[in-house]
């Protein structure tokens, strides 16, 4: 791969790290699931008036906009609303490249290799260290949530998979109509009108700055520019080149969130964010058909943006299971 387009890759693996700041500084404003549904609807409209629909099924269609879109979104949004660290969510969304191998395995009776295997179980090692840990400190409900975050991400891989679409960010777009109703309705019903037009009315004020400048990042420079690379660069090289970069997104998550909001992880975290990297960088190693990553965007949109998403969206770039965001 040409210097440039690795600087690309780098570029996009930055862009996905710093995402989840953006996700923080926007849920000090806003409530978590209205918050996740405003970012969809906002990519939604212009998709609906502007983007021509991909010509894939509509129950494929639906299950990455359920899976990646929905439920992906609603466990992270509310993992990190309830204290879950912000760099550590960056880390722990990459339980979705084990999830989707192992969905893989059993729904699409896909192989796994000796190889994969390990790689996941050493993985899912690392996640429960950083489980333990943070299960210790505060509890075991956000880290689950955001656990529950990757298991969606995983679920909208297969179906993004299934969608075999020559046009990925067109189905990226399009994917963002599905959210905005479940994601919406869960907050008017349980957060309720009061604390959202309450969020919305002190948000005009410069104290909301961040929030908005946060929201305008995600979707803007996480989901639309991110991806928009990463799906470049997933159509001139191998998955197996560029999904790896991949991996710098919790690198860059966990250090940005301890220089700028000085979460500082323990060193039992830190011990699980390796092996959490190792094991999925090894299952993704030639010698075994590649394996999902994950990627953004959280955070992405994070559609997108974690490069799972993305990799999973185009066809090219999958073999077995192979997909492209991170969070």
């Amino acid at each position: 791969m040409p210097m440039r387009h690795t600087l690309l890759a780098v570029l996009v693996a930055l862009l996905w790290g710093l995402n989840f700041l953006a996700i923080r500084f926007s849920l000090d404003q806003f409530p978590p699931m209205f918050l996740a549904g405003l970012r969809f609807l906002i990519l939604a409209l212009p998709a609906l008036l502007f983007i021509p629909r991909p010509k894939v099924p509509i129950r494929h269609l639906l299950g990455y906009g359920l899976g990646f879109g929905t439920l992906q979104f609603f466990g992270l949004y509310l993992g990190m609303a309830a204290g879950f660290p912000t760099g550590l969510a960056s880390l722990v969304l990459q339980a979705s490249a084990p999830f989707t191998v192992v969905l893989g395995a059993l729904l699409l009776k896909e192989q796994v290799t000796a190889r994969r295997a390990a790689g996941i179980a050493v993985a899912v090692a690392g996640l429960a260290l950083v489980g333990v840990s943070r299960g210790s400190l505060d509890g075991w409900l956000p880290f689950l949530l955001v656990l529950l975050g990757a298991f969606g991400w995983a679920l909208g891989n297969l179906a993004s998979r299934k969608a075999q679409t020559d046009r990925p960010m067109a189905l990226v777009m399009w994917m963002a109509v599905v959210p905005p109703i479940p994601l919406l309705s869960i907050a008017f019903l349980v957060e309720g009108p009061q604390e959202i037009w309450a969020a919305l009315a002190s948000s005009i004020s410069v104290e909301a700055v961040p929030a908005w400048a946060g929201l305008a990042y995600t979707v803007l420079i996480g989901t639309v520019l991110g991806s928009g690379i990463w799906v470049w660069l997933m159509r001139r090289h191998p998955a197996g080149v560029v999904a790896p970069f991949s991996m710098l997104v919790p690198v860059v998550g966990i250090l940005a969130a301890w220089l700028v909001l000085d979460e500082v992880p323990t060193w039992l975290e830190l011990a699980g964010g390796v092996l959490v990297v190792g094991g999925v960088i090894y299952a993704s190693r030639r010698g075994a058909s590649p394996v999902t990553l994950s990627g953004t965007d959280p955070a992405t949109l994070e559609t997108a943006e974690h490069p799972n998403r993305h990799q999973s969206v185009s066809p090219p770039r999958y073999s077995a299971t192979a997909s492209p965001n991170r969070s």
